[in-house]
């Protein structure tokens, strides 16, 4: 509906003016201030008490956001109205006419931009563990829908000042395929990074291990890269691009983040085995960092070449104390097999001379 159509359903409210041209254009304004105002009214207390009702918080924020725009767009009308009304030069109706709708694009593209971004946050605090949007990808689909809300507003404004969209088009394709090539590192890193955070196989404060042997604590996970932590306090910054084409080992994925420590000891073949086994299992329940569930074992693997292989099996509650805890355990262990004269053998080779060479013998 054009503004003539308008006119013409308001002359049984302002025919009786008869040619009081600016009488006529007063009383529109005067009759879309009112318009805008009770619009208001209506918004905030009538239809700002029905969503109220809910179970959700979203259509309140909408609702409460949705007041400005309507005012806005009343108020706007009716000075577009009036000025019709008043019949200025056609060059100036049209400048006038199109900065009044240029104002309303603008208005309803922060509507718009604002209603997105809180969208897709509620959508993301609900999202379940391996979806696309979540708490990380906030920002990236925040700024997706602040372009497509800015392109469809460029493309509202071409229209209303009839500007050829078809060169631009052109212009923006072949900028758009130079930066795609100069770019595609980053995108990439980009696309990367979303199904990082969308597939989750690790999280900030895991301990990962990668293909390269690099080994520490994920301290950030962002859209163009991820960074660890290593245990000499150096940060890594790795790619998002490698991080999705490579190996990556979660030591504290699983079912809960505690960490299995295997401890190797070899004893003589004259030990007592069953001695052997106590002494490790003691030791593992008296370390203060050793969880308790599940409890410590012992496994009795292989008849080496100079040794019978054992090897302690324990938890921690998390990978980051793996080393000092593994250090403790070995200390103790080879104490008490001190105490207790279970011999560790080592390696160690016994010559035998089948013949002396002629000339020497055996005294000299």
């Amino acid at each position: 509906m054009n503004t003539q159509e308008i006119l013409n359903q308001l002359q049984p409210i302002i025919g009786f003016l008869g040619d009081h041209t600016y009488i006529k254009a007063l009383l529109v304004l005067l009759l879309a201030f009112s318009l805008a105002n009770l619009v208001s009214f209506l918004v905030t207390r009538l239809i700002g008490s029905i969503v109220k009702r809910t179970g959700t918080q979203l259509d309140d924020k909408i609702a409460g956001m949705l007041r400005v725009p309507l005012y806005w767009t009343f108020l706007l009308t009716g000075i577009l109205l009036a000025t019709t009304l008043v019949e200025p030069p056609e060059g100036l109706l049209k400048l006038i006419s199109g900065m009044l709708l240029t104002s309303m694009i603008i208005i309803w593209s922060f509507f718009l931009g604002q209603v997105f971004r809180v969208f897709i946050k509620a959508i993301s605090e609900r999202a379940g563990k391996h979806s696309l949007l979540q708490p990380q990808t906030l920002p990236l689909f925040n700024n997706i829908s602040l372009v497509v809300v800015l392109l469809f507003a460029i493309y509202l404004l071409f229209e209303i000042w009839n500007i050829d969209m078809t060169a631009w088009l052109a212009s923006a394709g072949i900028v758009g395929i130079a930066v795609g090539f100069a770019a595609k590192d980053t995108l990439a890193n980009l696309f990367a990074g979303v199904l990082i955070l969308a597939d989750s196989p690790y999280k900030i404060g895991d301990y990962i291990v990668l293909e390269s042997t690099e080994r520490g604590k994920v301290t950030h996970i962002g859209i163009r890269s991820t960074r660890i932590l290593t245990r000499d306090d150096v940060e890594v910054t790795i790619p998002n691009s490698i991080m999705g084409n490579t190996r990556v080992v979660n030591e504290s994925g699983g079912p809960h983040q505690k960490y299995r420590l295997r401890v190797p000891v070899g004893v003589a073949y004259d030990s007592d085995i069953d001695e052997v086994r106590n002494i490790l299992t003691e030791i593992a329940q008296s370390e203060p960092q050793v969880c308790e569930h599940p409890e410590p074992r012992v496994r009795f693997r292989r008849f080496g070449p100079s040794s019978l292989d054992f090897e302690l099996l324990c938890w921690v509650n998390e990978p980051e104390v793996r080393g000092r805890v593994l250090d403790l355990l070995n200390t103790a262990i080879f104490k008490a097999f001190q105490t207790h004269n279970v011999e560790i053998p080592y390696s160690k080779q016994d010559l035998y001379i089948k013949e002396l060479p002629p000339g020497i013998t055996s005294d000299k």
